[in-house]
């Protein structure tokens, strides 16, 4: 063991953890918060903040260990290594357009349809002349949706308050996340597109949206001991189900147990546990086609830890 890793070990150092206030990720994480599995004699301090904050905070470096955005991570990467494990990826789903529910057949703004590309330009056409409420610049919803879009009129609002957006009018459509994509119907809006649905009709890849990264400035012993705690704390409430939703209740924003229990099936599956191949050629993908359509200015390559 190093000289920097035992000072590590020795002051029972605490890492600051940093994860959105979401159903999925109190699911993975709820094993280390409430101590059901082997620390290995770390202390982590969660620090529940909303992505596109921590998306902010990981470019400046400032927690230990973060939940991010794949579009962030572009911008993190010469601070973090990305965790193998802990992704939310949509295999065939993913961040929604949605717009007012209309009254009538006028609209000109038609949802898409893979099979069709002539209205697929339509769609296009028609989303570039209005104002889309977004959650954030460096979100990768907002990325996936330039990728389908090109340039667009956006404004950007939190999250959670897009649905008024739209229903005030401040915007014409709005980009969901996190819940929003199972409730946006009981909300009074329909969808426009999918676009993790368009991304899979592609590209036939998951679209990546979040990961889990750590501060290169940790040892790497260190940062192996991390990967392997989060790995075992996502298996734990994999095998402890029932459990690990009621944990994740508090943080269900207008879904019930049953809503909640699939929305973490939606983003805790097979890639959470590891990447694999397929997920990780998904975010070298996902990045590679922004950097070369001009949407990231900085390096795409990714660096796993291992």
């Amino acid at each position: 063991m190093g000289e920097s890793e035992q000072i590590i070990k020795n002051s029972a150092e605490t890492f600051t953890l940093g994860h959105s206030p979401d159903p999925d990720d109190a699911f993975m994480f709820y094993a280390m918060a409430e101590n059901k599995i082997d620390l290995r004699g770390y202390r982590f301090e969660h620090r529940l903040e909303d992505i596109q904050t921590l998306n902010e905070r990981a470019v400046r470096g400032e927690l230990h260990i973060s939940a991010v955005s794949v579009h962030a991570y572009a911008y993190a990467a010469t601070k973090y290594a990305l965790l193998p494990c802990g992704a939310s990826m949509g295999d065939g789903y993913g961040p929604v357009v949605i717009r007012k529910l209309e009254t009538s057949n006028a609209s000109t703004l038609q949802p898409f349809n893979a099979s069709t590309l002539n209205e697929d330009a339509d769609l296009r056409g028609s989303l570039r002349n209005r104002v889309i409420a977004v959650p954030g610049k460096t979100t990768s919803a907002f990325l996936a949706l330039q990728l389908f879009l090109g340039d667009f009129d956006f404004i950007v609002v939190p999250f959670d308050e897009i649905f008024d957006a739209v229903r005030s009018g401040r915007a014409d459509a709005g980009l969901i996340i996190h819940e929003g994509q199972l409730t946006y119907a009981q909300s009074g809006f329909e969808k426009i597109i999918d676009l993790g649905e368009w991304w899979k009709s592609q590209t036939g890849l998951p679209l990546p949206l979040g990961g889990n990264v750590v501060r290169k400035d940790i040892p790497p012993r260190v940062r192996h001991d991390i990967l392997e705690i989060i790995r075992e704390s996502i298996d734990y409430g994999l095998a402890h189900r029932e459990e690990a939703v009621r944990h994740s209740l508090p943080y269900a924003r207008d879904m019930d147990a049953k809503l909640t229990g699939k929305f973490i099936g939606m983003y805790v599956n097979e890639f959470t546990r590891d990447y694999g191949e397929i997920g990780r050629a998904a975010i070298r993908k996902f990045l590679a086609d922004a950097h070369d359509e001009g949407y990231i200015d900085v390096s795409n390559e990714v660096e796993f830890v291992e």
